[in-house]
């Protein structure tokens, strides 16, 4: 039974799969343009698996951003992982182990988290391990395999392409933000004031600025503080 819950996982990832390749090849074309050596584009999508960190870090690395300000701005940017893993833990078998528990929280992204929060198996009982492995292994593994097929296409592709995919990271942001301000006021609150306090930071004489990590980091706190302020009731039902 937990072989079959394991395979039909991976055939409930296997959309989510499809649609990492492309990005991930993306990644890695960028990661190898900018001149990352090689085997950190590969460890970075082993050990962090999160494609908007990953692009954000490998532009801030080719800005020459110190690996504090790297670490620091990838960490909030990913803190959404600590309240996804929080209450998908609420749907799993409750003898699932700890360190069974540990490897789920890893394989987490936006897409694992969307569909597991939604599916239901065995007449509405709670989700098991071997479904929930399935699922994240084969959106694990096609995020590597795509970031290897990126990083090889990287050393072959002509330089204008490769230098084309530095708007890649641009793309992928406006592609995530734009139907979220359709949807939501408070979204659309949060990312003016972000761009306006970096705007400010940046080209206004009398405002500090910081390198280009910090006056990151600088303006999502403000934008992310001014939207718990305005809209707490708003925040926490969605």
């Amino acid at each position: 039974m937990k072989n079959s819950l394991f395979v039909q996982g991976l055939k409930q990832g296997l959309p989510i799969a499809l649609g990492y390749i492309p990005i991930a090849i993306a990644f890695g074309i960028l990661t190898a343009s900018e001149g990352i050596p090689f085997i950190t584009g590969i460890l970075m999508s082993l050990t962090v698996f999160a494609g908007a960190s990953q692009f954000v870090a490998v532009n801030l690395m080719s800005l020459g951003a110190a690996s504090g300000e790297i670490i620091l701005t990838t960490f909030i940017l990913n803190f959404r992982h600590f309240l996804m893993s929080a209450s998908l833990s609420q749907r799993l078998e409750e003898s699932t182990p700890k360190l069974y528990r540990s490897i789920l929280s890893f394989g987490i992204t936006d897409e694992t988290f969307s569909l597991a929060s939604v599916t239901n198996l065995e007449d509405n009982k709670k989700l098991p391990f071997s479904f929930l492995l399935g699922l994240m292994l084969i959106s694990f593994t096609a995020w590597n395999a795509g970031t290897w097929v990126g990083l090889f296409m990287g050393n072959i592709l002509p330089e204008i392409l490769q230098n084309s995919m530095g708007i890649a990271l641009y793309v992928m942001f406006i592609g995530l933000l734009v139907p979220s301000l359709k949807s939501s006021f408070p979204i659309v609150v949060v990312a003016l004031t972000a761009v306006l306090a970096h705007s400010a930071i940046t080209f206004v004489p009398w405002i500090p600025s910081f390198s280009t990590g910090w006056n990151i980091i600088i303006s999502t706190m403000l934008g992310a503080f001014l939207g718990t302020i305005l809209f707490p009731k708003e925040a926490s039902n969605e």
